[in-house]
């Protein structure tokens, strides 16, 4: 069980391939294969382990499977709940439940789970006495006591979640002379350093911009959208580079970048618009050519960086154009298509990961709600998380990032009242922690799939329940099960030729660990 339950504890009462061709007589099989993989949210395996490898090699015999349940109404958060024995299986009848896991069939390679250290989170952190500081660390990084992040986003220069808008030049600094990160000297980078030590240097992080300054924008401001000003695509490139550059020389390696966050949002906070066709000509003739000059051609480039409503077209515009494309190590995404009504688009997710299977898919941030004491302890946040994971991966995701890993007991601090929940919330007056739901259902992911894993074959039987398998390079395998349903669920875990008689409680996540 993580021992970092609350101190103040809460009441939780396009189709694209070479064989598309009439001249080809196999197009048409082709197109059904892909349509199948689309319609069952299934992926065709990639980057199978070698022979001879753990994975390859994986086998059930003197393995123990342990079980760690969370559940609404209960005192159980991460907790070990089980040990179950393994028992021959046999063939399920249609009216039984199952989960079938496969470890044979692999998929995508795991890079990290992680959430983002921003102004905001830093900040927060400051105010802690130092044992908490620690605990958090403790919380967060470390995979024993801790649920193990190893992935992690911050911004360049100020976002939302920051007290103040902020640049690393003076204004009209067309040169950037007087570019500095002495700004984050203060709270940010001081976190950041501790974040890596606490997670044993094995903390991949990348770096997304929310604006330029003003003077490089249509509006002259950096909130309320507006455009980069083509006189100023060179100069904007180059900033990317000095802040890699200015990070690495504190000490922090710089993983990845993404282009620009949610650039078809006009926000009262920091955002910049870009169409399509002007991020892909940005990174084609700006920053792609930019990173490669200044010897940062192996850092990762992350497109669209924004929701899955608009990600096919997206992708579509920038990789049909090779010379953009060759820049892309990745595409973005976010969650919110779902907060004006509706269902997640995970069938998006799906398609891009279909049709471009050599780029990788990476969350790049969500929050389940707006700030309020209610929504801090509301079970539907946590289970979003659980969906979503579950989801994401299953449709090729390769890594996934919340969003701020602490936030203050009015979700903040933010310079434009954007107010938003996080797992862990801190009361700056007492310094004591507050541990949500969303924090434990984020570590049964976190926790027990780690860097390097392969997703394995996972299917239920009955959509009132959703889950996720993997197989980690130490030759454990995991599987998540959710159940948001209103009611226990009784089903039978199967696993090569042995199963496990299992139960998951109402509004309940599980991860099934086999080691």
């Amino acid at each position: 069980m993580i021992p970092y339950k609350s101190t103040k504890q809460l009441t939780v009462k396009e189709f694209r391939t070479p064989f598309y061709t009439k001249s080809n007589p196999m197009r048409n099989l082709y197109l059904y294969i892909l349509v199948l993989f689309l319609l069952t949210g299934c992926q065709s395996p990639k980057d199978k382990p070698a022979p001879g490898s753990n994975l390859h090699e994986f086998t059930l015999s003197g393995k123990q499977v342990t079980v760690y349940t969370t559940a609404k109404g209960t005192d159980l958060m991460l907790s070990k709940t089980g040990t179950p024995g393994l028992t021959p299986s046999r063939q399920p009848l249609e009216t039984e439940i199952f989960v079938v896991v496969n470890p044979g069939i692999t998929f995508q390679n795991m890079i990290g789970i992680g959430g983002a250290l921003t102004d905001a989170a830093a900040e927060v952190f400051a105010t802690l006495p130092p044992k908490k500081q620690e605990e958090l660390l403790t919380a967060y990084y470390d995979p024993e006591r801790g649920i193990g992040y190893t992935f992690a986003r911050t911004n360049i220069h100020s976002c939302d979640f920051s007290s103040t808008s902020y640049t690393y030049v003076s204004d009209n600094d067309k040169k950037l002379k007087t570019f500095s990160v002495d700004h984050d000297r203060k709270y940010r980078i001081p976190l950041i350093k501790k974040a890596m030590e606490a997670a044993e240097g094995k903390l991949k992080i990348f770096a997304s911009p929310w604006s330029p300054p003003a003077f490089m924008k249509s509006n002259n401001d950096m909130l309320h959208g507006g455009k980069l000003l083509p006189e100023y695509a060179d100069a904007w490139a180059l900033y990317f580079t000095k802040f890699i550059k200015a990070y690495e020389a504190e000490g922090i390696p710089i993983w990845g970048i993404t282009v620009q966050n949610e650039p078809m949002a006009t926000q009262t906070w920091e955002s910049c618009i870009y169409t399509a066709e002007e991020e892909r000509d940005f990174l084609k003739n700006h920053l792609g050519p930019t990173m490669k000059r200044e010897g940062l051609g192996d850092k990762k480039i992350i497109v669209w960086d924004h929701n899955r409503d608009l990600l096919v077209h997206r992708v579509n515009t920038i990789l049909q154009d090779p010379e953009a494309a060759k820049y892309v190590w990745g595409i973005g995404f976010h969650w919110y298509e779902t907060w004006t009504g509706g269902q997640p688009m995970f069938c998006n997710v799906a398609l891009v990961h279909a049709s471009w299977p050599d780029k990788h898919l990476v969350f790049t941030e969500g929050t389940p709600a707006s700030y309020s004491r209610e929504n801090m302890t509301d079970w539907k946040n946590a289970e979003r998380y659980g969906q979503s994971m579950i989801h994401d991966f299953n449709n090729g995701t390769e890594a996934w990032t919340d969003w701020n890993i602490l936030l203050d007991m009015q979700g903040g601090p933010n310079h434009v009242g954007n107010f938003c929940v996080a797992p862990v919330h801190a009361d700056t007056a007492t310094g004591e922690l507050v541990y949500t739901p969303s924090y434990y259902y984020i570590g049964h992911f976190s926790k027990f799939i780690r860097p390097g894993a392969y997703r394995i074959s996972c299917a239920p039987s009955r959509s009132i329940l959703e889950a996720s398998s993997f197989l980690n390079r130490d030759g454990s395998l995991a599987t998540i099960v959710l159940n948001r349903t209103g009611k226990e669920i009784r089903f039978n875990l199967i696993m090569e030729d042995r199963q496990v008689a299992a139960t998951i409680p109402a509004h309940a996540i599980q991860t099934y660990l086999v080691r």
